[in-house]
């Protein structure tokens, strides 16, 4: 529940809840520097709410389980994908 108490996070997810962004599309959208951007990513990956996809020189992220916005519906699937 941690990984949802931050605005950004919030940001973060409900813009990958539209499909896969690299993090360049969401330093733009959160308005934050790439490095807080990757901290946010870190912290929602290692709560198991996204994935990253390494292709080149960027990182491209989705979320792991889609259902997360609804958050409190969905605490039990994401514990389970963990």
């Amino acid at each position: 529940m941690k990984a949802l108490g931050h605005p950004s996070r919030l940001m973060i997810v409900d813009e990958l809840s539209r499909g896969e962004r690299c993090v360049c599309d969401l330093t733009a959208l959160v308005g934050h520097d790439m490095s807080t951007v990757s901290k946010h990513l870190s912290v929602l990956r290692e709560a198991g709410i996204v994935v990253d996809d390494k292709r080149g020189l960027q990182v491209f992220y989705r979320l792991k389980v889609p259902c997360v916005l609804n958050f409190f519906k969905c605490v039990d699937a994401v514990l389970a994908a963990k």
